[in-house]
């Protein structure tokens, strides 16, 4: 079936019991068991499975085209989930531009497990071969990154992963399932902020793991799922499979306008750099163009002449634009990424991060060159 199709029925079905097109929310906590001490509908206490849980993870492994999935209460406790397969004592190599707190659970919490890592730019095979020196259990990259909007070699890097025993694990956020597929690529594992866009309407926070293959890493991630508790509820995973129905149409219409937002932003002499790998004078465009489809994601970034004060001025005069984090929504948001990220940042002081909407483009393109002429 073709993604759209896909989005629209894989994990749906009409509720047996009523007959209605969309499935009830399931509150309980608990479940009845059957005569002999078993449970026959498959479920006994909600932290360790619900049914809404269970049709939102069969959707979004099947817009991946992965085995399974394991879903959680954000993309953060995703992303640790995914670092416990290194544990114990495992080293992990992260692409260097990189959410920072993906950085941060690197940095400040996974040493308390024995686990090291390494940053390098995954946009240079000889860095990462070089960093894989070290015997490693998780390759972990960003392309698009974030806030950077690097490029990596997917392909390549899991060809790399493999021939030094590593995993390859590939946060999909920024493009989604609808414009990049990883698994296709050779990625054993694929993350999202499921807050972002494949909830699309910044209602309900959430994450979630996808995996090429069943086998032990499912197994452990089930475990840490249940174990660990941090599971989205039954009621955040009826709003994300609510909105994968219109996943497809929401993310080509965003990453057509981001293009637009983009090309105007890199004509203009009162913006520095513009960062989109929909942009033929990117250096990672190509690559993009080979291994994305349907567009380039939603997101731009840019640096504003005059520096950090400049940039924020800007920022505080768009009308459109909110000044808010996160990304993925029907609305468009602008963001001061340095000042956010706090004392580890690398990101320049100049640069804003815009996340493209579905508003008309020719109007946000008129907030945002009102909003540079201060």
């Amino acid at each position: 079936m073709k993604v759209e199709t896909i989005a629209v029925h894989a994990g749906r079905e009409p509720d047996p019991s009523t007959g209605a097109l969309r499935e009830p929310i399931h509150l309980s906590t608990t479940f009845e068991r059957g005569e002999d001490g078993n449970y026959p509908h498959g479920y006994y206490y909600s932290r360790a499975g619900n049914p809404n849980r269970a049709s939102l993870e069969r959707a979004i492994a099947a817009l991946e085209g992965g085995a399974d999935a394991v879903s959680f209460a954000s993309g953060s406790a995703a992303t640790l989930a995914a670092f416990t397969l290194a544990a114990p004592g495992g080293h992990i190599v992260c692409s260097s531009d990189c959410y920072h707190g993906t950085a941060k659970q690197l940095r400040d919490l996974l040493p308390a497990w024995g686990l090291t890592a390494e940053f390098v730019d995954t946009t240079d095979l000889g860095a990462v071969e070089h960093a894989l020196r070290l015997p490693t259990a998780l390759l972990w990259v960003e392309t698009p990154s974030n806030p950077l909007l690097r490029v990596s070699d997917i392909a390549a890097l899991s060809r790399l992963a493999r021939v030094h025993g590593a995993l390859l694990g590939c946060d999909n956020t920024f493009a989604s399932p609808i414009l990049q597929r990883p698994f296709e690529f050779g990625a054993d594992l694929v993350m999202h902020s499921t807050t972002k866009y494949l909830g699309g309407h910044s209602d309900v926070l959430g994450g979630i793991v996808v995996l090429r293959e069943a086998g032990s890493g499912l197994s452990r991630l089930r475990e840490f799922q249940g174990a660990g508790g941090g599971v989205p509820s039954p009621f955040d995973c009826w709003l994300l499979l609510r909105s994968l129905a219109t996943l497809p149409l929401r993310v080509r219409a965003q990453a057509a306008s981001a293009l637009e937002v983009a090309q105007f932003l890199a004509a203009d002499e009162r913006i520095e750099k513009v960062y989109y790998p929909g942009l033929a004078t990117h250096p990672g465009h190509a690559l993009a163009a080979r291994q994305m489809r349907d567009g380039f994601g939603a997101v731009v970034s840019c640096q504003v002449r005059g520096g950090a004060p400049e940039a924020l001025s800007s920022a505080a005069r768009a009308k459109l634009f909110t000044r808010a984090t996160s990304l993925g929504g029907v609305e468009s948001l602008i963001e001061h990424r340095a000042s956010m990220e706090g004392p580890y940042s690398y990101t320049p002081q100049n640069l804003l991060r815009l996340s493209i909407g579905l508003e008309n483009v020719a109007d946000l393109i008129a907030d945002l060159d009102q909003a540079l002429d201060g």
